[in-house]
């Protein structure tokens, strides 16, 4: 058994930058990990997430997220200053139920790519683990003015997967005045049995 496989530490927790290599989805800058339990099954957060349509919903900076076929889809999120930035993405890996990998296509505005997994723990509802690698537009200056005004992938990805995890256990996300949505434009979560 590798090293790798004997973690259970997010990719960016490895005390081996060999293993941090091998477990990054692509050759990106930048490598981000989050997790959270939500008191939720496996399966039913992966439905949830895998129908894009909802991610705008609970994603603080997706502004839109268009379905061009089974596997492919064009984001779009809001970037420093305000402005958008889009790009077509491919699940690369799809296992119903337990994890979905995505990279965004060649000649993309940001390049990326990622995975998340869905884990059912006992009595406790279930882990959800993603891990981003990005190449942020404009380097590191670019990255340094995104951390300044809180949209930088580190930092969203741990507030989104909490904003995740409000929605799927309380059926609303906690907003403040700065949100641009109302909790009520929000899609109902499935009904625990």
């Amino acid at each position: 058994m590798s090293a790798s496989e004997r973690m259970d530490a997010p990719v960016t927790a490895a005390r081996d930058s060999d293993v941090r290599a091998n477990e990054a989805p692509r050759d990106e800058k930048s490598v981000t990990a989050a997790v959270v339990t939500i008191a939720r099954p496996a399966r039913e957060l992966y439905d949830f997430w895998r129908d894009f349509a909802n991610l705008p919903n609970v994603l603080e900076n997706v502004d839109a997220i268009t379905v061009d076929g089974p596997d492919r889809s064009t984001w779009s999120v809001k970037g420093p200053g305000g402005r958008t930035i889009s790009w077509e993405s491919v699940i690369t890996d799809d296992r119903t139920g337990e994890f979905i990998a995505w990279q965004s296509v060649e000649g993309a505005q940001v390049r990326n790519s990622g995975t998340i997994e869905f884990h059912d723990v006992p009595e406790r509802g279930s882990v959800v683990r993603a891990v981003i690698a990005y190449d942020p537009p404009g380097g590191t200056i670019a990255q340094l003015v995104a951390k300044l005004f809180q949209r930088e992938p580190a930092i969203q990805a741990r507030r989104d997967l909490r904003r995740f995890k409000q929605f799927m256990e309380t059926g609303e996300i906690s907003t403040s005045a700065r949100t641009r949505k109302d909790a009520t434009d929000l899609p109902t979560p499935p009904i625990a049995a």
